[in-house]
């Protein structure tokens, strides 16, 4: 059994940072404790001036695979994850085949099972005619639900209000949903399309997809959920009106009602779209400034539960395209730690915070097992991060196979040096081994 003792780290672990050694036997963490003697038979790794944490759980991505491959997929994505400190990543099932029947999701976990370099979570996904194949869903091998109660590929749009109530009536697990009302985005759309055509200026983009649109749907689906007891987290809050809707004065694991924020709508504002345009088209739009300051104020006291990325890539080709043909997403998890590094060293977030948001809390929100902390007789989920490495963001150090990104020349403070998966170092300052070593993510319930 291979052995490598952590020395020295300022370990950042449940809600307190600690100078400590982490030894690693074989997948799974042995004892953390300060001063561990090294033996002849460890692997030591001098960790001084450096903090570790434990490895980012991203409960919101998109990889693309099957059917759009040309994009992404699960290979290149979870690699750039690795780089990132991200261990775990929950996908969604908007692909083609839709991840809606027990054979499209086992077919993802072949996949993943081959050509995923970090540990692998599939949402299933609903609809407004599959509510048998949701019962029928195995809740140890199933973080959860993902709805889509705003615009969506195919016919993954849940609008059937009946259908919707017996889906949050019959599923004890999380429901994750895109909440944005279909019906006014619809109208605000053919307004501006009357006034400009198909090339409406990107600054409109939070107009169409407005502050209504979204307070109106996650208002209906917390109501919902209050109405029929059912498990709901609601992804990507984009305003600040929002964070209203949800509480701070119980322990998460006692909420029924959560909510995430993403890197981007902390991070880009409405006065980015004059310089970066389509690149940051995402639904929800980023909106304003006044709106990112609720975000942060929500996050840090805990209105928000949830760090993610809500990565979506696009060729640059597609998301050149004029306002109506450009596609909304992009690529974000080979730098959302690094950026969140940067906000802790603008003094907007602790450092702890950050590891409550994107290691602890996915890990109780969807039960995943011996993972998210750093515990002797965990898996070995780490990340060894430097706090003061100054880095900027260029085309040629990106992983994803799109091959661009939005936080291009952007310069951060704060970068991942060492990524371990089930124990094993799997990335070393750029370096990333020849080796599949990921696991299917398992669930305690």
């Amino acid at each position: 059994m291979s052995k490598t003792l952590i020395k020295g780290a300022k370990v950042v672990n449940e809600g307190q940072t600690a100078l400590l050694d982490v030894l690693i036997e074989g997948e799974r963490i042995a004892a953390v404790a300060a001063n561990l003697t090294a033996t002849p038979d460890m692997e030591v790794i001098d960790a001084s001036g450096k903090f570790l944490l434990p490895g980012c759980i991203d409960d919101q991505v998109h990889f693309r695979e099957p059917g759009l491959t040309h994009k992404a997929n699960i290979d290149t994505e979870s690699k750039a994850c690795l780089a990132g400190g991200i261990t775990s990543f929950l996908e969604m099932p908007n692909t083609n085949p839709q991840t809606t029947t027990a054979k499209a999701y086992q077919d993802k976990l072949d996949i993943a099972a081959q050509t995923s370099w970090v540990n692998y979570g599939f949402l299933f996904g609903g609809t407004n005619d599959n509510l048998d194949e949701i019962k029928a869903i195995d809740p140890k091998k199933t973080p959860g639900l993902k709805l889509f109660l705003g615009s969506s590929t195919g016919n993954m749009l849940v609008d059937d209000p009946n259908t919707l109530k017996e889906i949050f009536s019959a599923f004890r697990l999380p429901i994750a949903v895109h909440c944005e009302d279909e019906q006014t985005i619809r109208a605000n759309l053919a307004e501006y399309v009357k006034k400009f055509g198909d090339d409406i200026p990107m600054a409109h983009h939070p107009d169409i997809r407005s502050d209504e649109a979204c307070f109106l749907s996650s208002s209906k689906a917390i109501a919902l959920a209050k109405e029929t007891g059912a498990r709901l987290h609601v992804f990507h809050l984009s305003t600040a009106r929002e964070t209203a809707l949800f509480q701070n004065d119980v322990p998460l694991a006692e909420k029924q009602i959560t909510s995430e924020v993403c890197i981007h709508h902390l991070w880009f504002s409405d006065d980015d779209y004059a310089h970066k345009g389509t690149h940051i088209k995402w639904n929800p739009a980023v909106k304003s400034a006044a709106d990112r300051q609720g975000l942060w104020e929500a996050l840090n006291d805990d209105r928000i539960d949830i760090i993610a990325t809500d990565h979506a890539p696009h060729t640059l080709g597609e998301k050149n395209q004029v306002y109506t043909k450009a596609p909304s997403g992009g690529p974000m998890v080979q730098h959302a730690l690094a950026v969140m590094l940067e906000c802790v060293n603008r003094g907007k977030i602790s450092l702890e915070k950050v590891v409550e948001k994107m290691c602890h809390n996915p890990a109780i929100l969807f039960s995943i097992k011996e993972r998210g902390f750093i515990r002797a007789g965990y898996y070995a989920d780490l990340v060894l991060v430097d706090t003061n490495h100054e880095h900027t963001i260029t085309r040629d150090n990106l992983l994803y196979k799109c091959g661009w990104s939005p936080l291009e020349g952007t310069t951060l403070r704060g970068v991942v040096t060492h990524t371990f998966l089930n124990g094993m170092l799997m990335y070393d300052n750029g370096n990333i081994k020849q080796l599949n070593h990921a696991k299917p993510l398992s669930f305690n319930r």
